[in-house]
């Protein structure tokens, strides 16, 4: 066998096919890593999520009230339901989602006046399974997940008053009971928008119990009928329980119809019991957290590690399911139809182009494979690349994100999905009238954004109009990302073979020059005329430069660190410079976090790293380029153990983990490996860092690393 050996730092780094060990990483997570947070304060911004890697739905406790981003905190005391989520972040919010809810007693079905007490010392939380006692209720609840369905296992007291209630949200849905089969069906229509009218989350909740007693409920009201629809419906079965009896659901859900729903529940589950869901669980974690296996680091580190890795395991989610033909087909969240192919779902390429895709590429080759035929088939059926799906296209951040992602996958050699499709919605977006120059999806500015400005000026102007309208007001960082995003296309297009446009957008990407001021060393806004804005101040947080400022934008050219550099006069100059910036970050713990506290929100804001959000990921890896790797080392050494460390509801990640970002960013890090430039170069490589283990051992897709 064939192995790729790397000594630095006393790591040995095995790129390899290894056996099954004994080792169980899957144990070593923590789900409720980073769920201390709150709409003022972020440690995460996580909740528990019960699932399988990529699956199309996850399980959570809910805490908080329907509809609310925080869906789960840890500070709270009281359980209202267990919920099917889709949530990618509190910012974007949820859509698709229900929840059922056991108790005993009197009836309660008002969402403040159902919840019970609860204790972390009574709570189980593991990617694969999770149980908790509501103390109210002396219920003890136990979830398994499979892709597209749960196994609930409900142990009841003794009681003549048992009741579930399945709450399918407002918004407009959908309930009936049907006794004579033990079952509840119905949809839930609840979303944040931009999707088609006839968007619907079907469910179906198979109970192995016979109902003593049934009704449907219009909000709050009571209506002793088994069928309901209305703009929040919810519904109630009861029986009378032994004590210690154990009462179990099988739910399954689907984005195409009731029937669909069915047949994911007979597919998944069937007659398989709660043992079997959870063995098949807790056996996919291990494989696909196996695929790496860190040694040598404390306990505390690989449970860390671990759960960082489950975090970023979960996204993009899974948007499509198998039919009665076990045909791969999805509901598309674009124009409404059910189309045959891949659809994934639930992220943010401006959030993770910068560390996920180029560890799935690297790690999960033929699931990226899968992912980029889902973007095709994005481009098909709407006429655009997604740039932040969930479900559908999303209006928000900047630029064609898009563009690295797919060209991170082509160049590594990763085929399967329309690559002319693919390139033409990517060549698309970066001309007027394209995702560049507008905040995701929505046309809200004259002009594209921008775009024409970036084409004819070579940057993005400050102020781009007298209206501010949110991320179009950001033009140095437009500038910044558009060059880059710029560079990708091109080595596509070079690897294509079509020269005209490897020209083309090589020479666009050459743009981020147009923002440099050489009198201040650092990246700054033109107006219209050309001319520097006044007063120059390069902490001011987002003038011209999205959730940053010109010291944390200054360092994003990672397609072109040696033009960086030699603008800034050289190697000597450069590294003094990065370093001086990271000293000064070091006082305040490389700022981290996201915080609605006007206080607070000043000190994130003014720093020179905020190493809890996007524009400042790549720049303690720049150091290699300038000759000093050991720098890069150092830094990122220092990174992990301010910032990506601790193990605890509190600790374990900076500021919010988008859809996986901040999980794959520590992962990447404390294996000492990063990609600067998202694996776009035209020969993708990985930075070498400071690796917190001893030895990792990394099993590749043999398929796409035949020997390694």
């Amino acid at each position: 066998m064939k192995k790729i050996v790397i000594l630095f730092f006393g790591c040995l780094l095995y790129l390899s096919i290894f056996s099954q060990s004994s080792f169980k990483p899957e144990e070593l997570v923590n789900a409720l890593m980073g769920t201390d947070s709150k709409y003022s304060f972020s440690n995460g911004n996580t909740y528990p999520a019960i699932a399988m890697p990529w699956g199309m739905n996850c399980w959570t406790p809910q805490t908080g009230t329907n509809g609310y981003g925080w869906q789960y905190t840890y500070t709270a005391d009281k359980i209202r339901g267990f919920k099917q989520t889709h949530q990618p972040s509190p910012w974007m919010g949820d859509y698709g989602q229900f929840s059922i809810m056991p108790m005993t007693g009197k009836l309660k079905v008002d969402e403040e006046k159902r919840g019970s007490w609860f204790s972390h010392k009574a709570e189980v939380a593991h990617p694969y399974y999770y149980n908790v006692y509501l103390a109210d209720y002396d219920i003890l609840t136990e979830i398994a997940p499979t892709e597209r369905c749960a196994y609930f296992k409900l142990t009841y007291p003794a009681s003549d008053s048992a009741y579930l209630l399945i709450d399918a949200f407002d918004r407009g849905s959908y309930i009936k009971i049907i006794p004579e089969e033990n079952k509840i069906v119905g949809y839930t229509t609840r979303n944040r928008g931009e999707v088609p009218p006839n968007f619907k989350n079907y469910f179906v909740i198979q109970c192995d119990k016979s109902f003593s007693f049934s009704c449907t409920v219009d909000s709050i009201a009571i209506i002793l009928k088994n069928e309901i629809t209305s703009r929040h419906a919810q519904a109630v079965i009861g029986f009378s329980t032994k004590k210690g009896e154990q009462v179990n659901l099988k739910i399954a859900s689907s984005f195409i119809s009731l029937e669909q729903a069915n047949i994911n529940l007979q597919r998944e589950i069937g007659n398989k019991s709660f043992a079997n869901i959870y063995d098949q669980s807790k056996a996919a974690w291990h494989s696909e957290l196996s695929k790496v296996k860190a040694e040598g680091g404390s306990l505390d580190q690989l449970k860390t590690f671990y759960s960082c890795l489950y975090r970023m395991l979960l996204f993009p989610r899974k948007f499509y399911e198998l039919d009665a033909s076990n045909q791969i087909v999805h509901y598309s969240p674009y124009n409404g139809n059910i189309e045959k192919g891949y659809m994934f779902t639930d992220t943010g390429f401006w959030d993770t182009f910068r560390a996920m895709f180029p560890f799935l590429t690297l790690m999960y080759p033929e699931l990226d494979g899968h992912i980029m035929e889902g973007l095709a088939n994005t481009y098909k059926e709407s006429g655009w690349l997604p740039e932040w799906a969930s479900p559908g296209h999303r209006s928000t951040m900047i630029g064609s994100n898009s563009a690295s992602i797919i060209s991170d996958a082509y160049l590594k050699g990763i085929r399967g999905f329309d690559i002319a499709q693919a390139y033409e919605g990517m060549r698309k977006d970066h001309f007027p009238g394209g995702m560049m120059g507008r905040a995701g999806y929505e046309h809200t500015t004259a002009k594209g954004g921008g775009i024409e400005e970036y084409i004819s000026l070579g940057y993005v102007p400050y102020p781009l109009s007298q209206i501010k309208y949110g991320y179009h007001q950001d033009g140095s960082a437009q500038t910044l990302e558009y060059a880059y995003q710029d560079f990708a296309l091109a080595q596509m297009a070079k690897s294509l073979g079509k020269t005209d446009d490897y020209n083309l957008f090589s020479k666009r990407a050459l743009n981020y020059k147009n923002v440099f001021n050489k009198e201040i060393g650092w990246m700054w806004t033109k107006d219209r005329t050309g001319k520097w804005n006044q007063p120059i101040d390069i902490l001011q947080y987002e003038h011209g430069f999205v959730e940053g400022n010109a010291a944390q934008y200054t360092w994003f050219v990672p397609h072109d660190v040696k033009g960086l550099i030699d603008m800034m006069g050289g190697n000597e100059v450069f590294t003094n410079k990065l370093n001086d910036v990271f000293e000064k970050a070091r006082t305040n713990g490389f700022v981290s976090g996201k915080s609605e506290n006007p206080v607070d929100k000043e000190l994130l804001r003014r720093v020179y790293i905020n190493y809890g959000n996007q524009p400042c990921m790549e720049t303690p890896f720049l150091f290699n380029y300038a000759g000093k790797p050991w720098l890069t080392q150092y830094w990122t050494r220092q990174l992990i153990d301010s910032v990506y460390s601790g193990i605890s509801p509190q600790k374990g990640y900076s500021g919010d983990e988008d859809q996986g970002l901040m999980g794959s960013l520590s992962a990447l890090l404390k294996m000492g490996l990063f990609s600067t430039n998202g694996g776009t170069s035209e020969k993708p490589y990985y930075e070498i860092t400071s690796p917190i283990f001893k030895k990792i051992t990394i099993k590749l897709n043999a398929k796409y690393y035949p020997g390694k």
